[in-house]
């Protein structure tokens, strides 16, 4: 075929043919006596050359994106917003476009506020566990790296004050064995960034986790009264306060007059009837030798079958009336003319449930 334009060959070159194909020569080369085979082990270098220029391209660049991963990661810009109520609208209308997802609720509200507050640590911690189960890869990117934040700021909240270790290490428990499973599912497009940002959060999981270990609670120095001190009646009354059982497992290891105290039947006949239907109780029965329920030994068995009641000192409140959510102590915009009876206590679940529509 006819070239229609300009010679594409440079001045002087010329096409030989051999063995691999068609190879480029000059007319210097002829005249030299070069060999094609030298040409072509020049070419072949150049050619090397440019593969390892492209690798180590390719290697700087991954380098680089890596360490600005885990600049990002780093980074502690505040996603917190003081947001005390939101409307939640699930559809479109000529009003609002779109709708409100869990993400944006969870990154809207007021929680950076609220894990500091006693009242509500407990309901913040239970909606990140449950956050952690399931509802994690729902989340927007946003969403997942305030979640990280405030995680980070309840981990720093418990090593300071001491308090509120076990409930916090089930939670990074729980979300470590979450991202396990997500990250092994990272080409399905589960999570939101770099893998490598992942890891780098499941480093600071396991990390969290050695530090609340390595917790030790000093002995007060106060020489006042303890709860030793206290009558019999009275630290029973204090022990039925307890609505979990492994606190007062806890307290009996303490020494041996509260362990004596915390083997109390009507100790734990009460706890499986405050977390337990009478239901529940009747298919889980335990008799002793001497025909006495096993009401210790009921309780742990039951748990392990059934969730336990939850009950918080504060939740957060929704308004079928004007579709607001809102805290327990803050006003929204239809609370003098709304009617009580329009609004409801959202556990953690239900709180989870408003946005599955």
């Amino acid at each position: 075929m006819p070239f229609l334009g300009q010679d594409w060959r440079s001045p002087g070159q010329s096409w030989v043919k051999t063995e691999e194909g068609w190879k480029k020569t000059t007319a210097d080369d002829k005249n030299n006596n070069v060999s094609v085979e030298s040409f072509c082990k020049v070419e072949e270098e150049e050619c090397f050359n440019k593969e390892n220029l492209l690798l180590s391209l390719s290697y700087d660049m991954a380098a680089k994106k890596r360490k600005k991963d885990l600049m990002n990661n780093n980074t502690k810009i505040p996603y917190f917003h003081r947001e005390k109520w939101i409307y939640v609208h699930k559809g479109s209308t000529k009003e609002r476009h779109g709708y409100c997802t869990l993400g944006e609720a969870f990154n809207r509200l007021d929680f950076c506020s609220a894990i500091k507050d006693t009242r509500r640590f407990n309901y913040v911690v239970r909606l990140l566990e449950l956050i952690a189960k399931s509802q994690l890869p729902s989340l927007s990117g946003v969403a997942q790296k305030n979640y990280m934040n405030i995680l980070e700021r309840i981990v720093q909240k418990v090593l300071d004050d001491q308090q509120n270790v076990r409930p916090i290490k089930e939670l990074l428990q729980t979300l470590y064995i979450s991202l396990c499973g997500l990250v092994q599912d990272m080409g399905k497009s589960v999570l939101v960034g770099n893998i490598n940002m992942w890891v780098h959060r499941m480093e600071n999981i396991l990390q969290w986790q050695q530090q609340l270990d390595s917790i030790q609670i000093n002995r007060p120095t106060s020489t006042g009264m303890s709860l030793t001190d206290l009558p019999a009646s009275l630290q029973l009354n204090i022990m039925e306060r307890l609505s979990d059982g492994r606190d007062l497992v806890s307290l009996g290891q303490v020494c041996p007059e509260l362990g004596s105290l915390t083997e109390d039947r009507l100790l734990w006949k009460r706890l499986c009837q405050y977390h337990f239907t009478d239901r529940q109780i009747r298919k889980r029965l335990m008799v002793s030798d001497k025909g006495h329920l096993e009401w210790k030994k009921m309780y742990f068995k039951l748990s392990r079958c059934y969730p336990h009641r939850e009950q918080y000192s504060d939740t957060l409140h929704f308004c079928s009336h004007c579709h607001i959510l809102f805290w327990k102590d803050t006003d929204h915009p239809c609370t003098a003319n709304n009617p009580e009876s329009c609004t409801a206590s959202l556990s953690p679940q239900d709180f989870i449930n408003l946005f599955n529509f």
